[in-house]
Order: C-alpha cells, then sequence, then structure tokens
C-alpha cells in the first residue's frame, strides 16, 4: 500500500524563515563601545546594537519624523555622530541638499578631556577664504543665523541656557579657530555672553556652537549600556527646546515613545 506523504517528506524542503530583525532599543548596547582612545564603536556589530541606529529609533519613534544621521570619522570607530530633523533640512531653499546648515542631536567621545558628550550642535560653517565656496560655506538658510538672533536676554536659548547650563549641570561653548569660549555652571549669566566669543571666530575657519551634557568617563563606566542610552535620550529631549528656536521646522509630535521611560538627567544640586 502506498504510504500517505507525512511532514516530514516535505518539511526538509521548505525554506528557514529569517529571524525578525532585533529593534534598535539600546538594551543590546555596552558601555565599553564608548572608547576614550579611539571613540564611539559603530562596527563589527549587529545592527541593533550600533548606536547610530538606537538613537535614531528613538528620535523618530518620539518625534515622529524622519531623522538623517551623520558623522566625523571613518572605519570601525568614530569620533561624532549627530541626528537631523530631514523635514527640517529639506525646507531650506538653498541648503537643501546637505547637513551642515541644520541644527542637529550628537554625541561625541573627547578623547583629550575623556569626557563623553551629548547636546545639540548649531554649525557656522566658513564665512571667507576657499571653503566657503563649498557645502559647509555659510549660507542665508542656515539655522546658525536663528540661533545669533536668540543670543539676547529673555529669549528661549536665555532661558534654557539658565536652566541648563546653571542647574542642570550641561555646558555652552561656542568652538572656533583662535577664539573659542565654553561656559559652566559658575561661569555663566546670559546668552548675550556668546556673543562676543562669536564674533571672535576666524571668518576663514569653521565655527559651531554646542550645548552639552559632559559625563566623564569614570560615569560612562558605571552605567550597563541601557542606563547609558537613557542619560542620552533624557539629554536629547532637555535640548530640544533650544534646537526648536534655532529651525525652520520645529520638532512636534507625540513625545511617547515605545521605549522604556528613560530617567532624569543628572542635577548638581
Amino acid at each position: 500500500m502506498r504510504r500517505s506523504p507525512s511532514s516530514k517528506d516535505w518539511l526538509p524542503l521548505t525554506k528557514t524563515e529569517a529571524r525578525a530583525a532585533e529593534l534598535p532599543t539600546g538594551e543590546a548596547f555596552r558601555p565599553e563601545w564608548i572608547d576614550f582612545e579611539r571613540g564611539i564603536r559603530v562596527g563589527n556589530i549587529e545592527p541593533h546594537e550600533r548606536i547610530t541606529q538606537i538613537l535614531k529609533f528613538h528620535l523618530e519613534q518620539r518625534h515622529h519624523t524622519p531623522f538623517v544621521t551623520d558623522r566625523w570619522g571613518r572605519g570601525v570607530y568614530w569620533q561624532w555622530i549627530c541626528w537631523l530633523p530631514r523635514a527640517n533640512r529639506i525646507a531650506k531653499p538653498v541648503s537643501h541638499d546637505v547637513n551642515f546648515g541644520c541644527a542637529k542631536l550628537f554625541i561625541s567621545a573627547d578623547t583629550d578631556r575623556r569626557v563623553f558628550k551629548s547636546g545639540l550642535q548649531v554649525e557656522r560653517g566658513y564665512m571667507t577664504g576657499p571653503e566657503a565656496d563649498k557645502p559647509w560655506g555659510l549660507r542665508d538658510d542656515f539655522d546658525w543665523h536663528r540661533l545669533v538672533k536668540q543670543c539676547r536676554p529673555g529669549s528661549v536659548l536665555d532661558q534654557e541656557l539658565n536652566r541648563l547650563v546653571r542647574r542642570e549641570g550641561f555646558a555652552a561653548a561656542v568652538i572656533g579657530e583662535r577664539a573659542t569660549g565654553e561656559w559652566a555652571e559658575r561661569d555663566f549669566t546670559s546668552a548675550t555672553q556668546l556673543l562676543p566669543a562669536i564674533r571672535r571666530c576666524a571668518p576663514e575657519y569653521w565655527a559651531g556652537f554646542q550645548l552639552y551634557y559632559p559625563m566623564p568617563e569614570k560615569e560612562v563606566r558605571a552605567c550597563t549600556g541601557l542606563e547609558l542610552v537613557k542619560a542620552i535620550r533624557d539629554v536629547f529631549a532637555e535640548v530640544t527646546p533650544v534646537m526648536n528656536c534655532c529651525m525652520q521646522v520645529p520638532l512636534t509630535g507625540n513625545q511617547t515613545c515605545l521605549l522604556p521611560r528613560p530617567r532624569q538627567v543628572p542635577s548638581k544640586t
């Protein structure tokens, strides 16, 4: 009698379904991937383990808008990584095809001071010289111009810097060749302090502004990977009001993300 076919006959011939990709929630991130000798590790690890994917996933879940990832560095370790809302870049009439003129959220490993930074960066770029004719030369639609206009008493920038720098342990910095200025809790009085440093920045060199939370190496090493991701997410949430006052298209949307509720940014009080 002919035997009826069973599952054993055809099951070996079926294709094995690919395992669903893991979501980049941050649970797989490891704090040792913040390396104060080489930078932030992004290579030779799974996509859901990469800080680039983890923070992009969080930002898009939180704000319900696409983000663009950019970086400085190459190979396995990058020194600086940023995320910027695509809608704000697209809205720019001149600079819609480059990331340089956009306010952005960033992280970096400061290998000189051995400090991990996370926060907001706004770039001026180059004002004169051969570099000014390239995409990173200052244009009329750069978010930098809105930042400079906010350097006055009572502005959103002034209010937020007073809160974050004077009470929450953040630092504000103007970065440029031959003219840098950095303000912490005891040094900061008003957003107008930024203007003299901004004006001293050499026009033929790159310049920019950062508002960031400095986390010393010892504090990074004391965190689990997920705790570190949560801390970065908290910092990004804290600097978003300043980012919004600089952009053509502010971030909006439901502030509830699909990830675990982040802890509060450490306070110095």
